[in-house]
């Protein structure tokens, strides 16, 4: 990738709305490297990738809502390991405790369980079922008053 398609630290501390120390820490410590290139020594700069973008963005978003580093850490681990591509379609969510990742109405994973499945139910889907098989049952026919009473 050309250097021209990376993103360099000043860009990438405004982009992602976080300070140059936060970045520096975040880039020594491993929790996002430059995927483009890594700072090699005096004069060289990382350059980050959009992907990388991304990642930093949704830290800054976590920490934002009080969750721990320590817990961000195991999250953004698990996205790297499973989101190969573009992850459009995926929710992240947390009650500030867990952070899961949501990619349909029917699979949420606990990212912080180290990909731990939790179910859902989604009960639209179960309402438009119960609709659709109520529509096919056949109402039983009722009984009126004057065939209860004639038939005594």
């Amino acid at each position: 990738m050309p250097e021209s398609e990376g993103y360099r630290v000043p860009q990438v501390c405004k982009i992602a709305g976080i300070s140059y120390r936060q970045l520096d820490y975040w880039a020594r410590t491993g929790l996002v490297t430059p995927s483009i290139r890594d700072a090699g020594g005096s004069g060289t700069q990382r350059l980050y990738s959009l992907r990388d973008l991304m990642l930093l963005k949704v830290i800054k978003r976590l920490i934002d809502t009080g969750i721990s580093l320590q817990k961000i850490r195991a999250a953004v681990e698990f996205l790297r390991e499973s989101l190969q591509e573009e992850p459009t379609g995926t929710t992240l969510l947390s009650d500030g405790q867990r952070i899961y990742a949501c990619a349909s109405p029917e699979e949420i994973i606990d990212l912080v369980q180290r990909g731990q499945g939790v179910f859902a139910i989604a009960l639209d889907k179960v309402w438009d079922e119960l609709a659709g098989s109520m529509a096919r049952i056949e109402k039983p026919k009722q009984l009126t008053l004057a065939g209860a009473a004639g038939g005594s």
